[in-house]
């Protein structure tokens, strides 16, 4: 299961729509079949899985992230898929929540007389999963905040100078970020004033993550997409309207990237499922733009707390992350 998952989270930011999942198929010990959801959510880990098994998956043990879904789309069950390859035995960490699967694949594996385990590593499943549920239980993408900032939690002098308050490790890690959400998400002020690009650099040719502007105002022309920029969406109104319609669109797992005044109200309306922050050893003083506009506090307790959940150094920079439970 342990390599199930790994190979899961190939597809995070590619496999939107559909879940990232991974599959494993073994016999006698023995690795005969692997696969993980392609770009685009199709085919799925388990036909990939399947096709490299091939006549081998005839009484194999099968570890799968996700449990295989029951509904035909525009591609086959996974669970029939399954059952017509002839496995032995399924292993899945999680049931799928989706109102169109919600056990029905499991039942098809027990109905055809396959022996079948649930919930292992479940607790691993979950957390590689946050978009996902995230969209099919509140109907919304998971969202991840990022903040870049000196010591003293300012983003730029009180100019607007912010090139470069990190260095280039921690830019670098900022586009691995991108690469494994399914969208980038700025404010208006922020489009108007540097223009961003949006996209993944420095990993090969690569899915490019939707590029999201919340604006009400005109914008500035940024690059249309092509093969080094996604679909480019303007959206507008209360966090929680533009999120709802991020999910009808697909989207699971959103990484914004500021400015301020849109952080604070994502966190006002208690969107924000992930924190992360990147600190470098500079300060700029109250005269610099603080990292989060006004929350609109009127005591300690109404503030958004997070839990740390790691950090590390980059460069001359670290990077911190921290989670709402």
């Amino acid at each position: 299961m342990g390599h199930a998952l790994a190979l899961a989270r190939r597809g995070l930011g590619n496999a939107w729509p559909n879940p990232a999942v991974g599959c494993v198929i073994l016999r006698e010990g023995r690795v005969i079949g692997r696969g993980w959801t392609q770009p685009g959510g199709r085919p799925h880990a388990e036909a990939m899985a399947l096709a490299e098994a091939g006549a081998a998956a005839r009484g194999a043990t099968v570890y799968v992230t996700l449990e295989p879904c029951s509904h035909q789309g525009r591609a086959p069950a996974c669970a029939g898929a399954l059952i017509r390859a002839g496995v032995a035995r399924v292993v899945s960490a999680m049931t799928d929540p989706d109102p169109r699967v919600a056990g029905r694949g499991h039942a098809m594996l027990r109905e055809a007389g396959i022996a079948l385990t649930e919930g292992l590593r479940e607790a691993e499943a979950r957390d590689l999963q946050r978009g996902f549920l995230t969209r099919v239980l509140q109907g919304r993408p998971m969202l991840t905040l990022k903040l870049a900032g000196s010591f003293d939690g300012r983003i730029a002098t009180a100019s607007g100078e912010s090139r470069w308050i990190t260095g280039p490790d921690a830019r670098r890690h900022v586009h691995m970020l991108r690469l494994i959400h399914d969208a980038v998400m700025v404010g208006g002020g922020t489009a108007r004033a540097d223009r961003p690009s949006l996209n993944v650099r420095g990993f090969g040719p690569v899915r490019q993550p939707a590029r999201i502007v919340v604006s009400s105002q005109d914008l500035p022309d940024l690059p249309p997409e092509d093969a080094d920029h996604g679909p480019l969406w303007r959206l507008s109104g209360a966090p929680a309207a533009f999120m709802a319609e991020l999910a009808a669109r697909g989207v699971t797992r959103v990484f914004c990237e500021g400015g301020g005044e849109l952080a604070a109200s994502l966190l006002r309306a208690g969107l924000v499922d992930r924190l992360v922050g990147y600190t470098a050893g500079l300060a700029l003083g109250a005269e610099g733009r603080p990292a989060i506009g006004d929350l609109t506090l009127a005591a300690l307790s109404e503030a958004p707390r997070f839990r740390l959940t790691g950090m590390q150094r980059l460069g001359a920079d670290i990077v911190h992350f921290w989670q709402r439970d």
